[in-house]
């Protein structure tokens, strides 16, 4: 099944996103769910929210999701970005 994880708060800004993104994939940016360290990405969207920058994945399972998270929290914590996501179970999940 998949899991959303939704991320915004403490830290996390345009730039640091940004600086995430350059760590997380060795400078080569995010084109597409290849560019991932992990398998199992749906979709990844980021951007301007009200409240402040806002990131939504869709996992395709719970264990891609956590195998996720293993390689972004330390990246997280070198750039400043504190809070935590939410992450939960899809109800229903479309894709074009």
């Amino acid at each position: 099944m998949p899991v959303i994880l939704v991320h915004q708060g403490a830290g996390l800004t345009r730039e640091s996103y940004e600086e995430t993104v350059r760590k997380l994939t060795d400078g080569k940016g995010v084109h597409s769910p290849a560019d991932w360290p992990v398998d199992g990405l749906l979709i990844h969207i980021a951007g301007d929210a009200e409240g402040g920058f806002r990131v939504v994945d869709v996992w395709e399972s719970e264990d891609a999701a956590r195998q996720f998270g293993d390689k972004l929290g330390p990246i997280l914590q070198e750039v400043g970005i504190e809070a935590p996501p939410e992450i939960y179970p899809a109800h229903t999940f479309v894709s074009a």
